[in-house]
């Protein structure tokens, strides 16, 4: 199963990517209402927005992926290496957008490193 990593981390790192670009396009937009009266003029900023057409040409290419991965490796193996992508997000929503990570979030961020190191150490 470690021989399809890479295929799992590509499609984890893009749906992390997606969701960065997604948060760039939405921060871009700005806070709205959901309201009838703002379903037309918020629906086309968010669909005209490069940035939002970009994380969802992510997510429909990371989606292509995780079809490959499994269609070849176990869900129990695969599923949790998604939580990747929360360290990615993390640390991009750090870095990025200037948002507090404090120490207990860091400590997280470790137990979950710690949690996928374990997942694939115990692939056969």
């Amino acid at each position: 199963m470690n021989r399809y990593l890479p295929l799992i981390m590509a499609g984890v790192l893009l749906n992390a990517a997606a969701q960065i670009v997604l948060k760039k396009g939405m921060s871009d937009i700005g806070v709205f209402a959901f309201s009838l009266r703002n379903l037309l003029p918020i629906g086309l900023k968010v669909a005209t927005n490069p940035f939002v057409l970009l994380g969802l040409l992510f997510y429909v290419v990371s989606l292509a992926l995780w079809l490959m991965v499994l269609s070849r490796v176990d869900v129990s193996y695969a599923y949790p290496m998604l939580s990747v992508g929360y360290i990615v997000a993390a640390l991009f929503g750090r870095y990025f957008f200037n948002e507090p990570v404090g120490p207990v979030r860091w400590a997280g961020i470790f137990v979950i490193c710690l949690g996928v190191y374990l997942i694939t150490r115990s692939a056969s």
